[in-house]
């Protein structure tokens, strides 16, 4: 349409076209009516009065009760009345259907072939290298054994250099996760000193090199700033104490007539009850011991433990040591299972809060020295004050 055609006015009572010609009272100047430019000219016709026909056959929407417009001024009107009843049938037709098919992904994954056997469950892994574990073990042992059965002062010696190695890997642990800078030198030296005297002295020489050790570290530490001064020496005094002062025991133990059955009693129930923990918490733990402190333990490893310990206390009681009886090997068995538990949670702690899952890497399969003094540290105190108890100190 073209808007020039809205500037022409309509004659005066013009309504529209008629096969009789113009209105009566119309102008009668002008061209003669022609019906053809009528089409083009005419205003918006008015609709009559009536019932319309609805134009979606129902009576849900206020509008569909009108007219219906058509003609050339009112062909948007029209596309768009059919775009919405295109519409409206392509949603009734969904409607109608509410089990329709959904729309497929791209890449639909495959469907599992239950022809294809189902994987087999994965058996559970020890978390360690069993074959360097063992190799590194045995090593261990035979020095250990030759050591201790020919020459006493050869064993006291492997004790101080185990303490001297376990002090460097706590303190470097301690200077790398928490700047902890606890003096290495006093404690090496003081370590060593507290095993030899406290084989040579016995407790109250061990008690004083002790005493010395933590003075030492006080005055090394006074060489540098004060800055982290207090929990420089407090760790020094903590790790001289953890280390070296629990493993004096094991040379005071070698001290008595049957000293080297007494030592091989204490490493024997010391493993003997690891072991234990280990073969029965990882075939039958399901209930944790210490979640927080150390997940792989379990109560049901506990148990074994404590029997295996038992067991290879009786038996060591009864057959190593002089004037020892099963019964007083139950008993130390028992306390040696919770002595060595409890060392191995206490390092764990450590551990956990250094942010660490060995102490060193040293020995291949086991960690670090101070992974394998963890359980041994806390029971020889244990042990020697029990055997001291029931069959003297000899």
């Amino acid at each position: 349409m073209n808007d020039s055609s809205w500037a022409t006015p309509p004659h005066a009572g013009y309504w529209g076209p008629s096969d009789q010609g113009p209105a009566q009272g119309a102008d009668p100047a002008g061209p003669a009516y022609d019906a053809h430019d009528a089409q083009h000219t005419r205003p918006m016709p008015i609709v009559p009065d009536g019932p319309a026909e609805p134009r979606y056959g129902g009576d849900q929407d206020d509008d569909r009760g009108a007219a219906r417009l058509s003609g050339p001024l009112f062909r948007d009107d029209q596309f768009r009345d059919e775009a919405f009843r295109n519409e409206r049938f392509r949603d009734e037709t969904t409607s109608a259907q509410p089990y329709a098919a959904a729309p497929q992904k791209q890449n639909p994954e495959p469907m599992p072939d239950s022809s294809q056997p189902a994987p087999a469950p994965q058996k559970k892994s020890a978390g360690r290298d069993l074959g360097a574990a063992i190799g590194v073990g045995v090593g261990l042992g035979a020095v250990i054994i030759a050591s201790l059965f020919f020459v006493k002062a050869a064993f006291v010696g492997v004790i101080a250099v185990a303490v001297v190695v376990g002090l460097w890997e706590l303190t470097s642990r301690l200077q790398e996760r928490k700047g902890i800078k606890a003096p290495l030198v006093p404690l090496a030296l003081g370590g060593a000193a507290m095993v030899v005297t406290g084989y040579v002295r016995g407790a109250e020489g061990a008690w004083v090199a002790m005493a010395l050790t933590a003075l030492a570290v006080l005055v090394w530490r006074m060489t540098e700033p004060p800055e982290g001064y207090l929990k420089d020496v407090t760790a020094g005094v903590f790790a001289a104490f953890y280390v070296p002062f629990l493993a004096t025991f094991v040379a005071m133990m070698l001290t008595a007539e049957d000293g080297a059955a007494r030592v091989l009693m204490f490493l024997l129930l010391t493993v003997v009850s690891d072991t234990g923990a280990y073969a029965v918490g990882w075939r039958f733990g399901t209930h944790k011991l210490a979640p927080r402190i150390s997940p792989g333990k379990t109560r049901e490893g506990l148990v074994g433990a404590v029997l295996f310990a038992m067991v290879a206390g009786a038996l060591c009681m009864q057959f190593l040591i002089d004037d020892g009886t099963w019964w007083q090997g139950l008993l130390i068995g028992l306390a040696v299972a919770a002595s060595a538990t409890l060392g191995d949670l206490g390092e764990s702690m450590i551990k956990r809060d250094l942010g660490i899952k060995d102490m060193g890497t040293l020995l291949p399969g086991h960690g670090g020295i101070m992974d394998r003094l963890d359980s041994l540290l806390p029971t020889a105190p244990v042990v020697w004050l029990l055997l001291v108890l029931f069959v003297g100190s000899g």
